[in-house]
This record gives structure tokens, sequence and C-alpha cells, in this order.
């Protein structure tokens, strides 16, 4: 009979859990301006390419309508609850990064895909940025009373990036690299692990590390080039920053109109 009681209140607690309107609110609105800027961007090449206007953008709507039921579903799990697949979440991460590197297919020199089928592909880099934060969360939480400390607080959990950014790189994946190292830190420094420790650190090793990564992919360091300097290439490499840059001025041009 207790048995029953605790199965009907663990089911109640999940049918009942209550959401955070602010975060729906904030996603739904994102996720819209999302897809406005999907259908207004890829509209001309839909049409010249399928003669329907819409093909890009009901793609996207079909996965943005499953990824609301997705959270949904999920926002209904106690969070507690992924705690105790940590490690898994860690060797998945791994796992998928390998796999990308031995079935994934190769397209213009980086090899970050997996197609399931002709049409239906998989990027591994995405799905491992869900598991690190996972990871993370439980490793962090286990180990919370030591992240004050330089070596057993800050070191130990930064070494767990390396293999996964490590894999990440020979893809390559740079800009992914980036976001799960940025994530992964902040995560640190929210849970206890010193900020000074990541300032010296990254001084002391990061910044040249990440100089020479930049300086021995041209393409990286002209990435960087373009950045700092579009105008010089306005029809070829620093052209999307430089309609970025017009698309900025003409929104405050009509909100001073207004």
């Amino acid at each position: 009979m207790a048995k029953r009681k605790k199965k009907e209140k663990s089911f109640s607690s999940f049918l009942n859990n209550p959401i955070d309107f602010t975060l729906l609110i904030t996603i739904l609105l994102l996720l819209s301006i999302g897809l406005i800027m999907v259908l207004s961007a890829s509209s001309p090449s839909a049409l010249a390419k399928s003669g329907d206007s819409y093909a890009y953008f009901s793609k996207q709507l079909i996965f943005a309508i499953l990824g609301i039921v997705a959270m949904l579903f999920i926002s209904k799990i106690d969070y507690r609850f992924y705690q105790k697949f940590y490690i898994h979440a860690f060797i998945i991460a791994i796992g998928l990064l390998v796999l990308v590197k031995l079935v994934g297919r190769e397209i213009n020199g980086a090899q970050r895909w997996i197609y399931v089928t002709e049409t239906l592909s998989i990027q591994p880099s995405e799905l491992v940025k869900l598991l690190m934060i996972l990871f993370y969360a439980g490793i962090l939480m286990k180990n919370r009373d030591q992240l004050d400390s330089y070596g057993k607080g800050f070191l130990k959990h930064l070494c767990f990036l390396a293999p996964v950014i490590g894999l990440l790189l020979l893809e390559p994946h740079f800009s992914a690299s980036v976001v799960i190292i940025g994530i992964c830190s902040v995560m640190m420094i929210m849970a206890g692990c010193k900020f000074w420790h990541f300032l010296a650190t990254g001084g002391t090793f990061g910044i040249p590390l990440l100089a020479i990564i930049v300086i021995l992919e041209p393409y990286r360091l002209q990435r960087v080039i373009t950045f700092l300097d579009p105008w010089k290439d306005k029809t070829g490499d620093g052209w999307q920053v430089i309609q970025s840059l017009y698309a900025i001025r003409f929104t405050e041009d009509y909100l001073e109109q207004d």
C-alpha cells in the first residue's frame, strides 16, 4: 500500500510540476525570431531551388514544434533525476565524437555530420553541448567541497574538457570548442571555482594556445582578420559581416523614425 501511494505521488508531481513562464516566453520569443529570420533569409534561394519559398522554413518549423513538445515533456522531469547519469553523459559525448570521426561525412573539409539517410543527419557536437552541461552539473555537485582549490577544484575539472575539445578540433569544429569551453567555465565559476584561477591560467596558457590554434589554420586567421576589418574584402569574406552591420544600422534608423 505504501509503495502504491509513493507511485501515485510521483506521477502526480510529474503532471503538476510548475512551469517557469518567464523562461518559457523568452524561449518562444527567441524561437519565433529565429524562424522569421530563417524565412527571410532562405525564401529566395528556396524558391529558386525547389519552387517553394517556404521549403527551408517548413523544415525548421517542424523541428521547432517537435522541440517544444520535447521541452514540455522534459520540463516535467525533476532535474535531480539527471544527476544519476552524469558519468554516462560524458561517456556518450566522447563516444559520439569518436563515432563522427569513424563514420561521419566530410563536407568542405570538415567532418562534423553523421548521415542517417541522404536527407536526415545529426551533428554530434550539438548534442555534446547538452551532455557536457549534464556532466559538469553532476561532477561539480559531487566535488563542491573541493572547488576552491586550484589543483583538485580548478585543474581537475578543467582536464575533463581536454578529450572533448581535442576530438572537436580534429573534426575540425573550433566554434563548438569555444562555446563548450565557455559554458563549462561559467558553470565552474558559478559552482565555486575561483575566478582568478581562470585569469591566471588563461593568461599564461589559454591565450597563447588559442593564438597558435588560430595561426596554424589559414582560414581561422582569415576569419579573425575579416572580422577586424571586413571592408578589405567587401564582396568576399567580409560580405556577411558587412550585411550584418547594415541590418543593425537600418534597425537603428527605423527605431529613430518611430
